[in-house]
């Protein structure tokens, strides 16, 4: 039997990363309710009251540093189609479809929420592009994240209007012909309605929210690696006694340690080694992971607080307060731009260490793995340059912690003069993230054969489910081989949530 759909999530509603995810992915649908539509009505009621006492920026004013040039009547609703045109110029590869499905959604999101003044039937038009399965072409660059993602979100309003690129069932065709297909007419945007499709932080709330659904996966799966690599390694799982981190009690280093402890219980390699083995302290890659692995925790989870926030906000300018209409920067991205700068670099942290510990199973230091776990050494290289890859990669990283936001080119005539490069920061992100995903799939197939070569030892419960998945995927590799295939189809398993607990 087919899945039922997920019930329609009520615009306006609370969003959590949970629903974000089902609404992006296409699996749940959207709705507007009674209540919805009462508050986005009376919104515009005090919007257009508002604007009939005096000028109110972007309604019947012009924009940015033409703010004081007062718009007549009968070009109210020009001015807000020149708008949109005027400012989709973004440029570069398009965004993927889920991040631009995320992005319509978002929008279409706080309109509900009744705080900017358009009509009821902007918001209904967005929820019918959302559940047609239509999404617009957004260029991924553009946007210097204040105010708010313009261009990314004047590429979203073009396809409201009929115009642009919209993609549909995989295909890109005209945004025009797609409405005709949905039987829909190019919408004409009344006062303001324009200015609230582009003011917002949508586009790199989108990205943001995807980079950190994909974290936590890549997180889950560079646990798993770390306790593979230590038993590989004939390593001691001492240093993750609970007593122990209890005198130093990071909420992330707890919960490490505590994985670590659970993957490696019953581990028979390390009871063989308990003896005879001359080591006292593993190197920190391995030792040390708890309070390596632990921040990188902490961070993602205090990129979910902010995105989330973020999410639930009202980012547009002016906004509808109680009776009043004021205009303030809820559109400035800074602190989502500061939030995955700072999760960049935690990801740089986790590639890196990822990186260091598959250097310790190519080494052949660790006793019983040969150099480079090759079957044979010298006639052949083993898994010599999948370290070399994973190098790149972490090198790369590096440069992607330059954090985006601190930065700032001053635009419009000087008016945006500070602004927060939050879309430079979630596109870092995003790539950063993937970067460290592959890192720690490669750490898990050199694992895994280093942990194969120990049998019949057997290794921790936890780890030997977790490569067990791994196996049911991905055949080992007695011999040399090209081992690109194997890499990347390891890395997404790890990008899949293959290796994340429910």
């Amino acid at each position: 039997m087919p899945r039922a759909q997920a019930a329609a999530f009520a615009l306006g509603g609370r969003v959590d990363l949970d629903i974000f995810r089902q609404v992006a992915s296409g699996s749940r649908p959207v709705s507007l309710g009674r209540e919805g539509r009462r508050r986005v009505a009376q919104s515009r009621a005090r919007l257009l009251a508002a604007a009939a006492r005096g000028p109110i920026y972007g309604v019947n004013t012009g924009f940015g540093d033409l703010a004081s040039k007062r718009i007549p009547p009968k070009d109210l609703l020009k001015l807000q189609r020149n708008l949109v045109l005027s400012h989709a110029c973004g440029v570069g590869e398009p965004l993927g479809e889920e991040e631009a499905r995320g992005i319509l959604f978002l929008r279409a999101n706080e309109l509900a929420k009744g705080h900017s003044g358009v009509r009821p039937e902007l918001v209904l038009r967005l929820a019918d592009l959302l559940n047609s399965g239509s999404v617009p072409v957004i260029p991924s660059r553009g946007s210097v994240g204040a105010s708010g993602d313009l261009a990314p979100l004047a590429h979203l309003a073009l396809l409201v209007l009929g115009e642009g690129d919209a993609l549909h069932g995989g295909r890109r065709i005209p945004a025009s012909a797609l409405l005709s297909r949905l039987g829909l007419k190019p919408f004409v945007l009344d006062a303001k309605e324009g200015l609230s499709l582009l003011n917002g932080t949508q586009a790199m709330q989108s990205l943001g929210a995807l980079a950190l659904l994909s974290a936590r996966r890549v997180f889950d799966a560079a646990t798993l690696a770390c306790a593979a690599t230590l038993e590989a390694c004939a390593g001691t799982p001492a240093p993750f006694d609970s007593r122990l981190h209890s005198l130093k009690p990071h909420p992330g280093q707890m919960k490490v340690a505590r994985e670590l402890r659970s993957l490696l219980a019953g581990s028979a390699i390390r009871r063989s080694h308990i003896k005879n083995d001359p080591r006292v302290q593993d190197p920190y890659s391995l030792r040390a992971a708890p309070q390596i692995h632990g921040p990188v925790w902490d961070a993602i989870v205090s990129a979910r607080r902010t995105v989330e926030i973020e999410m639930n906000s009202a980012t547009d300018n002016p906004l509808v307060v109680g009776s009043r209409v004021v205009s303030g920067g809820h559109f400035h991205g800074e602190a989502l731009s500061l939030a995955f700068d700072s999760l960049a670099t935690a990801f740089a942290v986790l590639g890196g260490v990822s990186e260091r510990r598959i250097y310790l199973l190519t080494a052949g230091k660790a006793p019983g793995l040969k150099p480079f776990l090759a079957s044979r050494p010298g006639l052949e290289s083993g898994w010599m340059i999948p370290q070399v890859a994973a190098a790149a990669l972490a090198s790369e990283n590096k440069g992607l912690a330059h954090p985006a936001s601190a930065d700032s080119i001053p635009t419009s005539a000087g008016q945006e003069d500070f602004v927060s490069m939050g879309m430079g920061a979630a596109l870092k992100l995003k790539r950063a993230v993937w970067n460290t995903a592959q890192i720690v799939a490669i750490e898990l197939l050199m694992a895994a054969r280093g942990v194969e070569s120990r049998a019949p030892l057997k290794p921790g419960r936890g780890v030997a489910r977790g490569l067990a998945r791994l196996r049911r995927e991905i055949a080992p590799s007695p011999e040399d081989e090209i081992l690109s295939p194997k890499m990347e189809r390891s890395r997404d398993l790890v990008l899949r949530g293959e290796f994340s607990s429910p």
